[in-house]
């Protein structure tokens, strides 16, 4: 493979893609339609209908009963947190591979944050690591399905079932989707599963509503009507705040998640045909393929061997960088290397197995709207600088 690319040539694609979505004019014209009703002064922008709409939609997009709209996935997961009345020392088991929102909702919330090792072929949780850090303090595991690879779901929830808390029994399963709408973890779409699933439509998501916003779902009747009460100031009855997703998001919402499965076949399909043109690449370990799980991938996520870790693979990301024009990410160190609250709460923690994976993991971009030939490019510069790097070019 040669890469189309020379020398010194600017970022075409960059770290990753500012928009992971695509718009179309159909959300262009939703957003004109809303405008325009709503600057009636009898209208306005209250959003009730829309989010209704948006809420059903997506409910049965997921096969929940019950969705609740956010305007963001971090105050969605929060007020999620809040939810479980979490007492001091009251622990929530997460992977140490991770976005340090999803941890600073924990710490923020009052929890003992658990961090646990991941399996470095998925860089999901690893459920034997988990259960060996379950203790009669355990209220919650906070799974995250890691790029848009959903985690082991019947593992985990068999594990919480084994290792029930002595008041509130099995610890419950909160899933951070972010990254995982329209995926499947085998049973199901994700979000039918856990006591909760959050879902985030940030701007780089792969689906979005006008660059912020999030939604949760829930088959917890009472978990829902707290979470709607939450959103709007308590509803008179409790305390709450103000984290409603406005009447435009949800009416963009509503589009974007009608062509979510379009969206995200492009991308399985360009993944799938870059794993096919790089599984030959000596050190080079692709993103596996695992038996009736539906990966979205939101990130591309490649290894590079075990003894390349840290500045070999650095030097895989700037020759990509500075003689292709493809940028790349590392998506995610663990959270207490890159957030000193994170590593006070947790006291100076060292996870082996999270930490070498890190430092071996490189996401170059992929996208909906990148063109066959792009990604073959793409392909062609991680081959050339890996052989590059393999034989001391760097």
């Amino acid at each position: 493979m040669n890469s189309s690319r020379g020398a010194g040539q600017r970022q075409v694609w960059a770290d990753e893609p500012a928009l992971g979505a695509t718009y179309t004019q159909e959300e262009v014209d939703a957003v004109v339609e809303v405008l325009r009703e709503s600057i009636d002064p009898h209208v306005g922008f209250r959003a009730k209908k829309y989010e209704i709409a948006f809420e059903d939609a997506f409910a049965a997009y997921c096969g929940s009963p019950f969705a609740i709209a956010y305007n963001g996935a971090g105050a969605a997961l929060d007020m999620v947190l809040r939810c479980l009345n979490l007492q001091p020392g009251e622990q929530v088991i997460s992977g140490a591979l991770n976005f340090v929102g999803t941890h600073l909702s924990v710490t923020g919330q009052g929890g003992k944050l658990v961090l646990s090792e991941i399996d470095p072929n998925t860089l999901n949780l690893d459920p034997v690591d988990v259960e060996s850090r379950i203790t009669d303090r355990t209220r919650a595991i906070l799974v995250t399905h890691m790029n848009g690879l959903p985690a082991d779901m019947d593992a985990l929830e068999e594990i919480a079932s084994r290792n029930p808390h002595p008041v509130h029994g099995p610890a419950k399963l909160i899933v951070d989707a972010a990254r995982a709408c329209g995926a499947d973890d085998g049973a199901g779409p994700v979000g039918a599963r856990g006591w909760a699933s959050v879902f985030s439509f940030q701007s780089k998501k792969l689906m979005t509503t006008l660059g912020e916003g999030g939604m949760v779902t829930t088959r917890d009747a009472d978990l829902a009507a707290a979470l709607r009460r939450l959103r709007s100031f308590g509803k008179n009855q409790h305390w709450g705040s103000n984290y409603k997703m406005t009447k435009l998001q949800a009416a963009v919402g509503l589009v974007q998640l009608g062509r979510l499965n379009s969206m995200n076949d492009t991308r399985i399909r360009l993944a799938r045909r870059r794993t096919e043109m790089l599984r030959s690449v000596p050190g080079l370990t692709v993103p596996p393929v695992l038996a009736g799980r539906r990966h979205v991938y939101y990130r591309y996520n490649l290894l590079v061997p075990e003894e390349w870790a840290g500045w070999h693979r650095d030097r895989v990301r700037q020759g990509l960088a500075e003689r292709h024009g493809f940028g790349s990410v590392v998506a995610d160190p663990p959270t207490y290397l890159t957030h000193p609250g994170i590593r006070d709460h947790l006291g100076n923690p060292s996870f082996p197995v999270a930490e070498s994976t890190a430092a071996r993991l490189f996401c170059p971009p992929l996208h909906p709207s990148m063109s066959d030939s792009e990604n073959k490019s793409i392909c062609a510069a991680i081959a050339d600088v890996m052989h590059s790097v393999a034989n001391g070019n760097h």
